[in-house]
């Protein structure tokens, strides 16, 4: 990323401003996506603040759910240590991916061809009595 890029644009990533800010603040860990995760500060509830800095775009619906429930304050500790062993039937988060060629497409949309199942005949239309 180019110098004014990260000086001007936020959604490439973190600004200078934001990278210079973090500097006196607590690297807490990194995720499998490369998203890196900070604290340090108080909120106005004398919460601690919590950021993340993601890798590439900036997406929240790639922020994987442990790391989630850390920076909402779910969790008091980092997720490897607060959280259960990952389950062998449980799937990786994904990002959200409308808009991409990997969204989800039901059946008959336009994107598949536009040709709908045949209707079953099991329907009957409500009408009033009268």
């Amino acid at each position: 990323m180019g110098f004014l890029a990260s000086t001007f644009t936020w959604w490439n990533g973190a600004t200078l401003g934001t990278k210079f800010g973090l500097r006196s603040m607590a690297k807490k860990g990194e995720d499998a996506l490369g998203n890196v995760y900070y604290e340090g500060g108080k909120d106005t509830a004398g919460n601690p603040r919590r950021w993340v800095i993601y890798k590439g775009a900036t997406d929240a619906s790639r922020v994987p759910p442990a790391w989630f429930s850390w920076l909402h304050h779910q969790v008091d500790d980092v997720p490897d240590r607060a959280l259960p062993p990952i389950r062998a039937w449980q799937k990786p988060a994904v990002p959200n991916m409308t808009g991409t060629a990997l969204a989800y497409r039901p059946a008959g949309a336009l994107e598949k061809g536009g040709h709908r199942a045949a209707a079953t005949g099991d329907y009957e239309a409500w009408t009033p009595e009268g």
